[in-house]
């Protein structure tokens, strides 16, 4: 990858075919949870063995940002650098230490690698992928507020923003939760159902906005950040339901870290239990969290999720010219 930050940028747009919304000059899937880049390396930092830099090349516009991190995008850089030689393997599991560059924390993957490779295969189903693969674990440490700079980034456990209760929460990704009610919703509609609410984009993006500057990251309108969830009672036997802008376009699913500031936001009320199951439109998505204290004086001390990646393909891709 180029060094020098304007061309690198250039360089993802021209490869993904941004801006384009379909994007069917380029290798990009005409949206944002398929317009994701993870920028791989050797770490020179003692406690991880490779670093990761997260873009998201915007699918509309001609911007890449480097403002947040994507956890679904992580749970394949371990396999891809034991793939590539940057880490040996290391008996049947093999754990890799990734340095998220974007907010400076670290996630231990562990990753299956019988037979002295990345094993792929497996029967791990996840909501929102419709075929099995192998488990890849990824336990968090520093994600506590590494993008905004604090756990509860505008100091308060609820805050009041254009008339409506929220918490504004940073374990990893700057999550901001509403009840879907106060909104005017269930929370249990379709993503496409919510995107075509004109009234309610509008009411969660002047929200979206504001909470913005609340949590220190200034000036949101060209930025993916902070994500913004509504909230409803659960109705499959998890912790909540969830409907996520990310930040126009609703999620299908959740983000993996997206689903970890959420539970972190149920843990500010009280004692998690093992197991968080943070249910969303296609699913459920199960998280682990280890706190102490509560409220504002809430520490989160690691952060655990299950996933899966499958190699999808391997070889060159031609940027256009021009």
């Amino acid at each position: 990858m180029p060094a020098d930050q304007a061309r690198r940028d250039d360089l993802l747009l021209r490869l993904m075919g941004s801006p384009d919304a379909g994007q069917v000059d380029g290798i990009g899937g005409g949206h944002p949870l398929t317009s994701k880049v993870a920028v791989v390396s050797r770490s020179a930092d003692p406690q991880a063995d490779v670093d990761c830099l997260f873009l998201q090349v915007q699918v509309t516009e001609a911007r890449v940002s480097a403002q947040q991190t994507c956890g679904n995008l992580l749970v394949g850089v371990a396999p891809f650098a034991i793939e590539r030689g940057l880490i040996p393997v290391d008996g049947d599991t093999t754990r890799v230490r990734v340095r998220i560059v974007n907010g400076d924390g670290v996630a231990t993957a562990t990753v299956d690698t019988r037979d002295g490779r990345v094993r792929y295969a497996g029967s791990t189903l996840i909501s929102g992928v419709p075929f099995a693969s192998a488990p890849v674990t990824l336990d968090f440490e520093g994600t506590e507020g590494s993008v905004c700079g604090s756990l509860l980034p505008t100091g308060s456990v609820r805050d009041r923003i254009a008339g409506v209760e929220v918490t504004c929460v940073d374990n990893g990704m700057p999550v901001v939760l509403m009840a879907a009610e106060a909104l005017g919703v269930t929370g249990y509609e379709s993503p496409a159902e919510l995107e075509g609410d004109a009234t309610l984009r509008a009411k969660v993006e002047e929200i979206r906005l504001q909470a913005g500057r609340l949590m220190g990251l200034g000036d949101v309108r060209a930025t993916t950040v902070p994500k913004m969830s509504l909230v409803a009672a659960p109705r499959d036997g998890g912790a909540i339901s969830t409907r996520t802008f990310i930040p126009h376009r609703v999620h299908t699913s959740i983000g993996v870290l997206g689903a970890v500031s959420v539970a972190t936001g149920i843990a500010v009320s009280g004692p998690p239990g093992d197991v968080l199951r943070i249910e969303h439109p296609t699913g459920f998505f199960d998280t682990s969290i280890e706190v102490s204290g509560s409220g504002a004086r809430l520490r989160v001390h690691r952060s655990g999720v299950l996933c899966t990646a499958r190699k999808l393909f391997d070889g060159l891709t031609w940027p256009r010219q021009t």
